[in-house]
C-alpha cells in the first residue's frame, strides 16, 4: 500500500500497483489511496470558493444549494475518515482483470455453492460499485456475484475506443465466461448498466439466462404497432422533464473535457456536480440524507476523486448519439423492477413489450429512484432472487 509516494506517473499507478502483470487473468485488488492524495484534497477543500445562490425560493432550484455544500465540504475536510471508509471497503473481495483488452476491476462474491448461478450486477452514472454491493451481499449466499466498476469509472480502465453499451456488454462477457469461467449467467443493470444489460441478452442468448432490468428499457420498434396513446403521454412528459433537468447531459454529450477541467481540479465542484444528481434522480423526497448519511456519499466522491474518472466517466455520454445502435428484440427471458425516478414517471408496461419477447415479471414497487439497489437492497436482492431463482437449471444450482 504505498501511501507515500505515488509514483512519477501519478495517482493512477499508486492505486493499482498491485497489478504486477497484464497476463495473469485475475488479481486480487486493494484500495490504497496514497496519503499525499488525501491530504492535497483536505488543502483544496479548504481553499474552495462558494457560489452564491442563484434564486431566492427553492433552495435547489438552480442546482446544489451552496449552503449544504459548504456543510458537506467542511465535513469532507474535517469530520470524514477516508481511512475507515477505506478499510472498509476492503472488507469485500475486489480483484482486477484484463478483458477487452482493458483492466476490469470487479466485487466477486462467491455463495460456496458448487454449480452455483452467476449474476452481474452494472451500475450507472454518477454511480459506482458499491451502489450494488448492498443488495449483491443479501445474494451471495445464493448466487456468484460479480459487481464490475464501469470502464472509466473509479478502478477500471477507460476503453480504448468508444465507450458504447454494446462494447461493453462485449467486455462483461468476456469477463464472465473467459476470466471467470463461467458458462451461464444472469444480468441486471439501471441506466448505463440497464442498456448493457440489455445488449448482453440480445448478443449472448446462449449465455445469459435473463435479464433483470430497472431502467433503460429503450429499444424495440416504435412504429410497428404504432405508439399508443399512453405510450405517446409517456415520451411527451418525458420530454418536458428532460427540458428542465438535462443541462448536465447536454455539456458531458458536447463538451465533456471542458466540465472536467473544472471537476478534476475542484473537489467542491466534483461534489456539486454528483450530488445534484443523487438528490434529483433518487427517492428522497428532496432529503439527500434520508437515502445516504455524508460519509457514504463522501465514500463515493473520494473514488471518484482518487482515481480522477470523472472526465473518463464522461465518455459514455460523448459516444452515445453517435455510436450507440438501437437494441434488437430480447428473447431470453427478462424481468423489470421499475425505479420511481423522475424521468420513468408512468413508464408503460407495453414499451417493455416492444423490447422483450419474454417478459415474466413487471413490478413497480413505487419507492426506489435512479439508484434503486442502493436506495432499496433488500427489494432488488428479492426481486432477483425471485426472478433468477427460477431460471436456475435445477434445484440444485
Amino acid at each position: 500500500r504505498q501511501r507515500n509516494k505515488p509514483g512519477p506517473a501519478g495517482i493512477a499507478d499508486a492505486l493499482f500497483g498491485l497489478w504486477k502483470d497484464h497476463h495473469v487473468p485475475i488479481e486480487p485488488f486493494t484500495i490504497a489511496v496514497p496519503d499525499d492524495v488525501i491530504e492535497d484534497l483536505r488543502q483544496r477543500l479548504g481553499r474552495t470558493k462558494f457560489a452564491a445562490r442563484a434564486t431566492d425560493g427553492d433552495t435547489w432550484a438552480g442546482g446544489t444549494d451552496p449552503e449544504y455544500l459548504r456543510e458537506l465540504v467542511t465535513y469532507w475536510r474535517d469530520g470524514f475518515d477516508w481511512r475507515a471508509a477505506e478499510t472498509a471497503l476492503n472488507e469485500l473481495p475486489h480483484y482486477v482483470a484484463v478483458a477487452g483488452g482493458r483492466r476490469v476491476h470487479f466485487v466477486w462474491l462467491r455463495s460456496g455453492k458448487p454449480g452455483a448461478l452467476a449474476l452481474i450486477m452494472t451500475h450507472g452514472w454518477p454511480g459506482s460499485f458499491l451502489e450494488m454491493v448492498a443488495a449483491a451481499r443479501l445474494l451471495a449466499g445464493e448466487f456468484d456475484v460479480v459487481v464490475p466498476s464501469l470502464p472509466g469509472f473509479l478502478f477500471s480502465e477507460p476503453i480504448a475506443d468508444l465507450f458504447t453499451r454494446r462494447i461493453v456488454a462485449e467486455v462483461w462477457h468476456e469477463l464472465m465466461t473467459g476470466v471467470l469461467g463461467y458458462e451461464r449467467f444472469g444480468a441486471y443493470g439501471s441506466d448505463i448498466g440497464g442498456g448493457v444489460t440489455t445488449w448482453l441478452g440480445a448478443l449472448f442468448p446462449g449465455e445469459v439466462v435473463g435479464v433483470h432490468l430497472a431502467t433503460s428499457i429503450a429499444g424495440g420498434d416504435l412504429k410497428n404497432p404504432p405508439l399508443t396513446a399512453q405510450e405517446q403521454d409517456f415520451f411527451r412528459r418525458r420530454e418536458a422533464y428532460d427540458l428542465q433537468d438535462g443541462g448536465y447531459s447536454e455539456i458531458m454529450c458536447t463538451r465533456p473535457d471542458t466540465v472536467a477541467a473544472a471537476l478534476l481540479d475542484s473537489p467542491a465542484g466534483l461534489a456539486a456536480w454528483i450530488v445534484d444528481k443523487y438528490r434529483a434522480w433518487s427517492d428522497c423526497d428532496g432529503d439527500l440524507e434520508r437515502r445516504w448519511d455524508k460519509d457514504t456519499i463522501l465514500t463515493v466522491l473520494t473514488m471518484y476523486w482518487a482515481t480522477a474518472s470523472i472526465g473518463t466517466s464522461f465518455r459514455q455520454y460523448y459516444d452515445y448519439e453517435t455510436h450507440n445502435t438501437p437494441v434488437p428484440v430480447i428473447n431470453v427471458p427478462a424481468a423489470v423492477t421499475l425505479s420511481s425516478e423522475p424521468g420513468y414517471a408512468g413508464f408503460p408496461r407495453s414499451l417493455a413489450e416492444r423490447l422483450f419477447s419474454d417478459l415474466r415479471h413487471w413490478n413497480t414497487p413505487g419507492r426506489g429512484g435512479h439508484f434503486i439497489a442502493h436506495e432499496e437492497p433488500q427489494l432488488i436482492a428479492a426481486e432477483l432472487s425471485g426472478f433468477f431463482g427460477s431460471l436456475r437449471r435445477s434445484p440444485g444450482d
